[in-house]
């Protein structure tokens, strides 16, 4: 008889009045960033906040290249600049906005694979869980309270 797997994934569905003070300077940082994207290629302009456990905000967005697939997601321009910069604070929240260049709406937005085991990767170097707050056009915001809710069988590292 075959097994069943079975992996319950949760995510909780915010308005922006829901947030918190840190979760709503996070969303507008991310919404801020997204206007300084380098996206000639996709149109698509992704910007990101990370809230660090110190308190400190950062954020990022998107960097294409015509060297195709050499561009940078938001995400990991900003996990990476933050590890850089900060190699012993643990990202705690990150916050995520989009919008195709010249649109006024926004757009829906998760994080892609290789940002999902990059945030992965976060989690397991501080052995700290990190929030995923995504921006949806109706203004309502996914939030994953780990990369396990976007990402169930993930690709760890086993020692």
């Amino acid at each position: 008889m075959a097994k069943k797997i079975a992996q319950n994934i949760c995510l909780h569905i915010l308005e922006q009045g829901e947030l918190d003070k840190d979760e709503m300077d996070l969303m507008a940082m991310a919404k801020k960033s997204l206007q300084n994207a380098y996206a000639p290629y996709s149109q698509f302009a992704v910007g990101a906040a990370l809230l660090l456990e110190s308190g400190e905000m950062l954020s990022a967005n998107n960097q294409e290249n015509a060297a195709f697939p050499v561009g940078i997601c938001a995400e990991r321009v900003l996990l990476s600049y933050a590890n850089a910069n900060y190699p012993n604070q643990a990202p705690l929240k990150i916050a995520l906005a989009a919008k195709a260049l010249g649109s006024k709406n926004y757009s829906s937005i998760s994080p892609c694979g290789l940002c999902r085991q990059t945030i992965n990767e976060y989690e397991l170097k501080f052995n700290q869980e990190i929030a995923i707050y995504m921006l949806n056009p109706s203004g309502e915001i996914f939030k994953a309270d780990n990369i396990s809710q976007l990402l169930p069988f993930k690709f760890n590292n086993f020692k």
